[in-house]
């Protein structure tokens, strides 16, 4: 006889087992993702899936690159030299190409298989950030809502860009800088002195950072606060343990120069070429100019881009690309100054484009909008961005020492784009950051939802 065990108590425990398990979250994860994208090339002329994602600046490098005329050439004509974007992912759409060949089907299945891997890989860092913060069920609930994120299903096969990677490289930092700070508290108990010792790790997280800003620059505005979070954390913590040490800013500074060594090859090679100073890449006039100025609109459509509109692509092209990305930016800012209250107006509705994951549906127009899947991309953003300025209240209310690191993300991040231009895949970088804030926020609702029952069955 088969006897079946219903035990209600293994059934819940195995539950449980299977709901925190990071393995079957990350496969739940690449399988919608990878869903996705059948239905979208199902949907989609083959021909032109392996061509059309790839005409756009990061594309259009990685097709000079694979084709044996270097880092140049952004808008499908030969202009020379470019630092538009930093190296990394074109130079990975290269090698893509290089295999499976230039615009071809192969080549676009490729791509969005490595966007695909990135996201859903990003639910490790995701879950493990969470486990360390307050433990299995936080890192679970964050990474679960990665990997239904809409916004981190749809981009990887409908966007040939840096951001997928960016959002697992992202979600490893804020891991990797809890993780030393968690080190760092630890060291500082130990008895021996440690100034004799390599400091890997640190050496490991400027490698890191180093990989994270020659893929997406934009990841640079948060080292400061991030590093400094751990600096100042480290320093109170010696100052109140009665160390006198000063491995709490000798390191950090270590992370500092390996960041900065990896980014001086591409530095140099900029210099080499252009006989400018370019750090990391050279786009920020335009970028600021095409969203302030007497034409911007609210809503971004591409106008006034020299991908779009010939007559910028010819002055791009006469003035070279460093003369004309300065007299682009200082056209925004002469403007920016004698504007102050139409570009408030631009800002505040990129920050609500922003935070509806880019997309420029009023909330007026919810639920009657083209598909169901619209509104539910664009509803599950909103909620998001409310649970992340959630989990922020209640993380700041618990005096969570992990507040700064998690609120830097949403609150620091986005200010290049309220100040420029947005667009869906711009915030996927911090959401693994947002789903970590508002699975926090779930989860104190449900802590004091349970407490309340507890009471009124001790009542009774």
């Amino acid at each position: 006889m088969i006897t079946v065990n219903s035990n209600p108590q293994t059934m819940s425990q195995r539950f449980r087992s299977a709901a925190t398990s990071v393995a079957l979250i990350t496969i739940v994860a690449v399988a919608l993702r990878a869903g996705f994208l059948l239905d979208y090339a199902s949907h989609n002329s083959h021909h032109a899936l392996g061509v059309i994602p790839f005409l756009f600046e990061s594309g259009n490098i990685a097709v000079s690159l694979a084709t044996g005329h270097g880092f140049s050439s952004p808008f499908r004509v030969d202009t020379g030299p470019t630092a538009w974007t930093t190296p990394v992912y074109p130079g990975i759409i290269a090698g893509i190409f290089g295999i499976f060949g230039t615009y071809t089907f192969a080549a676009f299945l490729a791509a969005c298989a490595v966007n695909i891997l990135a996201t859903g890989l990003a639910c490790v860092p995701i879950f493990y950030t969470g486990k360390r913060i307050r433990g299995v069920a936080l890192g679970a609930g964050a990474a679960w809502l990665w990997a239904v994120f809409p916004n981190a299903i749809e981009i990887p096969s409908t966007s040939m860009w840096d951001a997928s990677l960016a959002a697992l490289l992202a979600a490893t930092i804020l891991w990797a800088t809890i993780a030393l700070a968690q080190r760092s508290d630890g060291e500082i108990h130990e008895r021996k002195a440690l100034s004799g010792r390599v400091p890997w790790n640190w050496i490991g997280y400027g490698l890191l950072w180093g990989l994270a800003v020659m893929t997406t620059a934009t990841l640079i505005g948060l080292f400061p606060f991030l590093v400094g979070w751990i600096v100042c954390r480290s320093w109170k913590r010696n100052r109140a343990a009665g160390r006198r040490g000063m491995e709490w800013l000798t390191r950090p500074v270590i992370t500092l120069v390996v960041m900065i060594l990896c980014c001086v090859p591409w530095t140099i090679r900029n210099y080499k070429v252009f006989h400018a100073f370019v750090p990391m890449r050279s786009i920020l006039g335009l970028q600021l100019w095409v969203g302030n100025n007497p034409q911007a609109k609210p809503i971004w459509l591409g106008t006034q881009h020299p991908i779009h509109d010939s007559a910028e692509l010819a002055e791009y092209i006469q003035m070279g690309e460093i003369a004309y990305m300065k007299q682009k930016e200082h056209d925004a800012l002469a403007y920016m100054a004698t504007h102050p209250s139409r570009d408030a107006y631009l800002g505040w509705k990129r920050f609500l484009e922003f935070w509806s994951g880019g997309t420029p549906t009023p909330l007026a127009d919810l639920f009657r909008s083209r598909s169901a899947w619209f509104d539910f991309v664009l509803l599950f953003n909103l909620l998001a961005g409310i649970g992340a300025l959630a989990g922020i209240i209640v993380l700041g209310r618990e005096r969570s020492a992990y507040w700064v690191p998690l609120a830097t993300f949403p609150i620091v991040f986005p200010w290049a784009y309220y100040l420029t231009v947005v667009m869906p895949r711009y915030g996927l970088p911090i959401d693994p950051a947002v789903m970590l804030l508002t699975a926090a926020a779930i989860g104190a609702v449900a802590t004091r939802k349970s407490r309340a029952r507890s009471r009124a069955s001790v009542a009774k």
